[in-house]
């Protein structure tokens, strides 16, 4: 047993209201009552939040939190990572109530990517209602979506989430993203459960913001439309433009969180199964759109 879904993010920031609007009033997320600590927290299901942002003074992607089965699993996971050299930090009592679960620990991987692993996860009563309309997100047993990091040590990487962490294989393309540069390694690495990637990287160095994206499925290509519209009214920068992927068939668009990381928005994604699955390599990244700002801005330097 492996990884069982992508249960949270946190997000350290000194623009809490500016993460107010972008995840309320451009995802159309529903902010939860803040932590006991003073955390905001939002919601896009039953799950108390699945967005804790912490005022910092600074931008960055703190932590993936990833759900595992049990407190055997858990506990399992947590003796591989520290014989594989990795720091192991167990949760407070406290720690773990403020994030809504029984037990789970912190650590890095190779390229120092943040990550939690728990179990015993939680939910609550109270009915999720979108501020802006969004009749549900596509979650349960898929977890919350994906998060995407970069790999400046890829062989690494991919050593470690596979062999020790137990994620496995989906997709693992190499992309001509710049001309006359090498082909760029990536790895999408699905968990226990249907979605094609809970968890992904490509070679090259860390962001500022410490991640590449996060991903929130929703229910049809109009909600996704209107939140495109929504992003653009309100002014927030679009990093790629409306498309489809090739590997994992989700049609969406990225925009800029106010951290810098990316957030993709997206509808209809493939489901696979993770029992039978055979690892596929996309020579594409779209099969159509997705032009990225960095591409319109070359473009642009050369005319």
């Amino acid at each position: 047993m492996g990884v069982k879904a992508l249960g949270y993010v946190v997000v350290e920031t000194a623009q809490p209201d500016k993460w107010d609007e972008f995840l309320t009033q451009v995802a159309g997320v529903m902010r939860a009552p803040d932590a006991a600590d003073g955390a905001a927290q939002y919601r896009i299901d039953e799950r108390p939040f699945r967005y804790r942002i912490e005022r910092s003074d600074r931008e960055w992607f703190k932590a993936a939190g990833y759900e595992m089965a049990d407190a055997a699993q858990l506990d399992a996971l947590a003796d591989r990572i520290r014989a594989a050299g990795r720091p192991v930090e167990a949760l407070g009592a406290d720690e773990a109530a403020l994030r809504g679960v029984t037990a789970g620990f912190r650590t890095t991987d190779p390229c120092n990517n943040g990550l939690e692993f728990f179990h015993g996860d939680s939910r609550t009563d109270v009915p999720f209602v979108s501020p802006v309309g969004v009749p549900h997100f596509i979650t349960g047993d898929m977890g919350m979506g994906h998060a995407v990091f970069s790999a400046p040590d890829f062989d690494a990487m991919i050593a470690f989430h596979r062999d020790v962490v137990g994620f496995r294989e989906t997709d693992m393309p190499a992309f001509d993203l710049i001309p006359g540069a090498p082909p760029m390694r990536f790895a999408f690495l699905h968990a226990d459960n249907g979605r094609h990637h809970s968890l992904a990287f490509g070679e090259g160095p860390i962001p500022p913001s410490g991640a590449v994206h996060v991903m929130l499925e929703y229910p049809n290509l109009t909600e996704v439309g209107k939140a495109h519209d929504r992003m653009k009214r309100l002014g927030y920068p679009e990093s790629a433009t409306l498309g489809t992927h090739y590997n994992d068939e989700t049609v969406g668009f990225y925009v800029q969180t106010p951290t810098g990381f990316d957030l993709e928005i997206g509808c209809d994604s493939l489901v696979i199964d993770p029992t039978d699955w055979q690892v596929t390599c996309h020579e594409g990244i779209s099969v159509w759109g997705h032009e990225w700002a960095w591409q319109k801005a070359m473009k642009e330097a050369a005319e």
